[in-house]
C-alpha cells in the first residue's frame, strides 16, 4: 500500500526469514561464523539460542546458503513428535523414501544411508532442529544417540539444536548432562544495540529500493530501539505499521511521536525498560492502529 509513496520496490519489513534482508550485526556475524565453522569442521553438536524474534531462522537460511549445495540437510521445524515420527520426518527430509515399522529399522536405514554418503565423498549431512526447547528430555536423548552414528575418524551426521533461552535451561538438567557435554560450539544471539538498530532499519529500506533521504528521523530510530529492545521481529512490526500510518497521513518523514503511537497500539509501550525476555510479542493483544479503525 505504501511502497510507491515512499519510493520502495518491495516491502522492507516483512516478517518472513528472507536471507537477502539479513543484517549482520556483531552478534549475528559471530553466530553465522560459529555455525559455518561448526558444520565445516565436523564438530558434531552445535547449539544456537536466542529470544523470540531475534532472527535465528533467518540465520539458519543464511547458513544453508553458504554450505556446499550438495550437503544433505534435514530441517525439522516442529519437534513435537514421537520418536517414530521424528525419524520418519528425518529420513524424508534427507530424501529417503522409507516406511519402517520401528525406530530400530529407521536407525539401520539411516546408518546405511550415512555410510553411503561418506563413501561417495558427499559432505556430512546436517540435521537442524528448530524450536528445540519444545523437545522432551526423552526426545533430546534420542537426538543425542544420533551422534553415535560415526566412524573411528568422523561423525556421520552433524546436529544443530536451535531454540529459545529455555533450551539452555532444559539442557542444564542432570539427566541431559551427556548431551550437554557433547555440544562443541554454542552461540547466543543478543538484541541489537542502538547503532545496530539504526543500521538495520536504514539497511532494509535501502535493500527495498529507497534512495532518498531518511524516512525515519533520528529521534524516531531512537524510539524504535527503545520500544523494541533491539529485537528484529519487533522492529519490523513497528516500522511496517509506522510506514502505513505515515502513508495514511501523507507524512514523508516519520518522527518519534508516530513511533510511540504505533508502539502503544502494538502493546509495546508498557514493556519499555523491562528485560528483553519480558517484551511482548506484537501479535499478543494486537489492536488495530487507531488511525485506521474508522475504516474497519
Amino acid at each position: 500500500m505504501y511502497l510507491e509513496y515512499y519510493g520502495l520496490t518491495q516491502a522492507p519489513f516483512e516478517l518472513t526469514p528472507d536471507p537477502s534482508f539479513l543484517y549482520m550485526g556483531e552478534a549475528h556475524r559471530e553466530g553465522l561464523a560459529t555455525l559455518v565453522y561448526g558444520v565445516r569442521s565436523g564438530k558434531g553438536f552445535v547449539l544456537l539460542t536466542g529470544e523470540v524474534g531475534m532472527g535465528k531462522t533467518t540465520l539458519l537460511h543464511a547458513l544453508l546458503s553458504q554450505l556446499d549445495p550438495s550437503t544433505p540437510s534435514a530441517f525439522i521445524f516442529n519437534p513435537r513428535l514421537e520418536p517414530l515420527d521424528f525419524f520418519r520426518v528425518l529420513c524424508a527430509e534427507l530424501g529417503m523414501e522409507v516406511d519402517c515399522r520401528s525406530k530400530a529399522e529407521y536407525l539401520l536405514v539411516l546408518n546405511r544411508f550415512l555410510i553411503e554418503q561418506l563413501e561417495k565423498g558427499v559432505p556430512t549431512p546436517l540435521l537442524i532442529v528448530d524450536e528445540a526447547q519444545n523437545l522432551s528430555p526423552e526426545m533430546l536423548e534420542e537426538v543425542r544417540l544420533l551422534s553415535n552414528l560415526e566412524t573411528p575418524t568422523s561423525k556421520l551426521i552433524q546436529i544443530m539444536l536451535v531454540g529459545q533461552p529455555e533450551l539452555t535451561e532444559l539442557l542444564a538438567r542432570s539427566e541431559l548432562r551427556q548431551l550437554r557435554q557433547r555440544i562443541a560450539l554454542r552461540h547466543d544471539l543478543r538484541p541489537f544495540d542502538a547503532a545496530e538498530t539504526a543500521q538495520y532499519v536504514n539497511g532494509r529500506l535501502s535493500r527495498a529500493g529507497h534512495t532518498g533521504k531518511g524516512i525515519f528521523k533520528k529521534n524516531a530510530i531512537r524510539k524504535i530501539h527503545e520500544v523494541t529492545g533491539g529485537i528484529p521481529r519487533l522492529i519490523n512490526s513497528v516500522c511496517d505499521s509506522a510506514l502505513l500510518a505515515g502513508f495514511s497521513r501523507d507524512q514523508r518523514v516519520i518522527g518519534a511521536d508516530a513511533i510511540s503511537e504505533v508502539a502503544t497500539d502494538l502493546d509495546l509501550m508498557r514493556h519499555v525498560g523491562e528485560p528483553v525476555a519480558q517484551t511482548a510479542s506484537p501479535r499478543r493483544g494486537f489492536r488495530p492502529l487507531r488511525m485506521f479503525r474508522r475504516f474497519w
